[in-house]
């Protein structure tokens, strides 16, 4: 597995956890059933809303969006008073989009259209894990010092490129024992042979980018723009650039599967994200009603049970840290879905990196070896 990760950095990354929690505590505006006798009563909480999350409206858009509003509004409320769910809902930033406009925004991985037009790049054959036998109870690589903090795509569709940089950060900092931001700009930017920046992709064919462009590069060096760009050659050229040998799939529809392959590093994989109860998600275990449209890509960095024994897959998300348990969710583990819940164990997968990492600058993108 490589160097173990300084303790240094574990104490920073479980202090970054406490702070999120309590980031949380910020993150949405209460309310009670007195906010949702009237529209007159729903009016001024849509007021209160706009104001706590600084959503800029005029007048015309807030009419336009007061019915969205209301019915996520009732949404809410309902699931949380009839309890027994095990997880909880909350009015956060989303809070007047629809469904279709929340999915069309914030969901854009559009993985089954591009696998079903055969734009998925082939994996490395095998299985790395098929031999990994008495798995941990839990695993949690936030506090291995292999997960770097919540990121936030923004109105871009990129959360692919999002979950491939967590996969790539996180096998790095396993086998080199640093971790590293790296950039999501410089995959939405330059990896546009086979994806398509703010409209999609999938992390398998990014996977691929990063393995023939030669490495990725820091955060810093490319940094996020939430916007379709030109590749910037010289950003993308600048080391230290992180190597990997290509990827894995891990088999499909497997959740014990997908338990190995995340015993040892954090995996990509895409969910059907596009349900109301996923786009309001609060905290606790989440069960809710959702297929296998998939639609988001995201990563598991970890697993675990709870008291009661329900079982859970840790997930980091790219829509900041006022969405969720600090921008993760802890969804149902062995749901008894085929595919596992929202289909997180139909397409997962993760970056194969035995190569060290380049610490001179790669050639221009594009550009051939000179003899």
């Amino acid at each position: 597995m490589g160097r173990v990760i300084s303790s240094w950095r574990v104490l920073a990354v479980v202090a970054a956890l406490m702070a999120m929690a309590a980031v949380e505590l910020c993150a949405a505006i209460p309310f009670d059933e007195r906010d949702l006798e009237s529209d007159e009563a729903l009016w001024d909480l849509y007021e209160r809303w706009q104001e706590h999350h600084h959503v800029p409206r005029h007048h015309g858009e807030k009419h336009r969006r007061f019915g969205a509003f209301k019915d996520n509004v009732r949404y809410i409320h309902e699931h949380n008073k009839r309890g027994g769910r095990g997880y909880r809902l909350r009015l956060n930033r989303f809070g007047d989009m629809g469904r279709e406009e929340f999915r069309a925004t914030f969901a854009g991985s559009h993985a089954n259209d591009l696998r079903r037009d055969g734009l998925a790049a082939p994996p490395l054959p095998g299985f790395m894990y098929e031999g990994v036998r008495d798995l941990p109870r839990a695993v949690d690589w936030r506090r291995k010092g292999a997960v770097t903090g919540v990121k936030d795509q923004g109105k871009c569709g990129s959360c692919w490129a999002f979950s491939t940089v967590v996969s790539v950060e996180g096998i790095n900092a396993i086998r080199t024992g640093r971790l590293v931001s790296l950039s999501e700009q410089e995959l939405i930017d330059c990896d546009t042979a086979d994806n398509s920046g703010c409209q999609g992709g999938l992390m398998e064919n990014a996977f691929e980018y990063i393995k023939h462009s030669g490495g990725i590069t820091t955060e810093s060096a490319y940094p996020y723009r939430a916007a379709n760009g030109t590749c910037d050659a010289v950003r993308a050229r600048r080391a230290p650039l992180v190597v990997i040998d290509g990827h894995q799939n891990v088999p499909a529809n497997s959740e014990a599967a997908l338990a190995k392959a995340v015993a040892n590093q954090p995996v990509s994989v895409a969910i059907d994200a596009g349900d109301q109860s996923f786009q309001f998600y609060s905290d606790g275990v989440f069960a809710g009603d959702c297929g296998t449209d998939l639609d988001h890509g995201v990563a598991v960095v970890g697993y675990g049970e709870t008291n009661d024994g329900t079982e859970y897959w840790i997930v980091k998300n790219s829509w900041g840290t006022a969405w969720g348990e600090g921008g993760y969710i802890r969804m149902q583990r062995d749901s008894g879905y085929d595919g596992g819940l929202c289909g997180i164990a139909m397409e997962a997968s993760y970056p194969v990196k035995f190569s060290p990492n380049r610490v001179t600058p790669r050639r221009a993108l594009g550009a051939k070896e000179t003899q």
